[in-house]
């Protein structure tokens, strides 16, 4: 077999293998999207700020008597 020949031959099965590498990578990044969404959103509501209690408003002490 001539030397370009196998050059040629060998260039086009590593452009095949590296495109099969990169298709199965991306199937499984694909396939891993709901969990990734789930982990992210669990993340994102555990690092979120807890609500403080509303702080009373500031009246005057005859307010203080008085129902609301």
């Amino acid at each position: 077999m001539p030397v370009v020949l196998e050059a040629i031959l060998v260039s086009i099965s590593m452009l095949i293998i590296f495109g099969v590498a990169f298709l199965a990578l991306f199937l499984l990044a694909y396939t891993m999207l709901p969990i990734e969404k789930g982990l992210s959103n669990m993340i994102w509501d555990a690092t979120k700020p807890k609500k403080t209690a509303a702080t009373p408003l500031k009246g005057s002490f005859r307010d203080f008597s008085t129902k609301h």
